[in-house]
């Protein structure tokens, strides 16, 4: 495909065969962002909360995105902007340190909301699918069958830092509320108040925001898309391994010693 994709840029307009409508979706506006996410509570697990009452220390090992909530309303003091309500739940997992033992492993849930502003663009078309139940599940509403698709694309945040604070030590927070489908990846319950100790964890995110508004465009076609490249079961079984090999390059980088400062894969930084 992506030889096909070359050739046809440096096509000739002589050669075009038609004019083809397509339906996509057009980016009408799009940010990008670099949150640092500081003190974020981690609800852990009944068991996890009791190693942390009676354990010295913790220590935040990883963190994972595990789903993302999206929700878009129109802004009410302009009608071609809609405000995206973000909401990302991460699974947060510790290393606990009791008495002279092996660490305890530790594991919770953190969420974090943020908010953006983008221009949508404004349309009065109503857009209603053969696959949505108006008024179902997450079906399609009259108020809502008009409102841009947003989409969030987002890395797994990188741990900066992490603490274990008293309660009486943390300020009054109310209890949030967690989806069902977001407790359904812990084997136990979640203890959201109650607890003695807390643990705490500061995040780095990447993620890009974009808003998208289905259309119809005309493209011109040259001709129908046929892959070029044959199928096969095995790559390895009907080529010769000498040959195969011969045309892998040598690798130089690997042979080349790296300084300390290096953080290349392989290589620890000091």
């Amino acid at each position: 495909m992506s030889e096909q994709c070359c050739f046809s840029m440096r096509c000739d307009p002589q050669d075009l065969k038609q004019a083809m409508s397509i339906h996509t979706r057009k980016i009408t506006d799009s940010c990008r962002d670099k949150d640092c996410i500081e003190d974020l509570r981690v609800f852990l697990t009944t068991g996890s909360q009791t190693v942390l009452d009676s354990c010295a220390n913790a220590r935040v090992r990883s963190a994972e995105l595990l789903y993302t909530y999206i929700d878009v309303e129109p802004v009410a003091f302009d009608r071609n902007h809609y405000c995206i309500d973000i909401t990302f739940y991460y699974k947060i997992i510790a290393d606990a340190v009791v008495g002279a033992g092996r660490p305890a492993c530790l594991y919770g849930l953190a969420l974090f909301s943020k908010r953006a502003v983008l221009c949508g663009e404004d349309s009065r078309a109503h857009i209603f699918r053969s696959d949505t139940v108006l008024g179902g599940p997450d079906g399609l509403t009259r108020m809502t069958a008009n409102l841009p698709t947003a989409v969030v694309e987002v890395l797994d945040p990188m741990i900066l830092s992490s603490c274990v604070k008293e309660v009486c030590d943390c300020i009054c927070e109310p209890v949030c509320q967690i989806p069902s489908a977001i407790r359904g990846f812990f084997d136990e319950e979640l203890v959201l108040s109650g607890d003695k100790r807390r643990l705490f964890v500061t995040l780095g995110q990447f993620s890009i925001v974009r808003l998208e508004r289905s259309a119809q465009l005309t493209v011109p076609v040259l001709d129908y898309s046929i892959p070029m490249k044959e199928c096969c079961d095995n790559p390895m079984s009907a080529e010769d391994p000498c040959e195969m090999f011969s045309r892998i390059p040598f690798p130089v980088q690997q042979f080349n010693p790296m300084g300390c400062s290096s953080s290349e894969e392989g290589y620890q930084t000091c």
